[in-house]
């Protein structure tokens, strides 16, 4: 297992959902949500900065069949943008099927709910994909997911 702080992401259409993990990429903790438009990239970059992040997985969403939709296609569109503003080989991208499904479903069983519940979803989201990441690198010894190339 590397070491090292990884972000993960889960875009969404208005909000982008945020969460790190511990230097031994152990376990993944929710830390911010972003407002998608004019700026997410920027934050998101920021972010890395300041937990010096070695990685940022960016979540795939793909159906259950495995088919990419147009939230991958957005997903792709977002990794690359910011694959162009991070070192080389720091993006990737990981199948976050039913990261959200799972975040809900914890947050009610928490008993978060209505308003507040969905001012959090999108880092718990994001703190379930990373978890699932970290877990695959933790099994294969290899990172998890496909490396995202810039345009640049």
């Amino acid at each position: 297992m590397r070491r090292g702080v990884r972000l993960a992401v889960d875009v969404g259409s208005v909000r982008i959902g945020v969460a790190r993990c511990d230097p031994g990429g152990i376990l993944a903790t929710p830390l911010e949500t972003v407002k998608s438009g004019k700026g997410d990239i920027d934050r998101i970059v920021a972010l890395v900065a300041e937990h010096e992040a070695i990685e940022v997985v960016v979540g795939l969403p793909t159906s259950l069949s495995g088919r990419e939709g147009p939230a991958a296609r957005t997903a792709r569109g977002f990794a690359t943008t910011l694959a162009d503003r991070l070192p080389p080989e720091t993006v990737r991208l990981h199948d976050e099927r039913l990261t959200t499904v799972t975040a809900e479903s914890g947050l009610r069983a928490g008993g978060v709910r209505g308003r507040a519940r969905r001012a959090v979803v999108d880092q718990a989201a994001a703190t379930v994909l990373l978890q699932a990441a970290l877990d695959v690198e933790r099994l294969t010894d290899r990172p998890p997911g496909e490396i995202v190339r810039g345009n640049s």
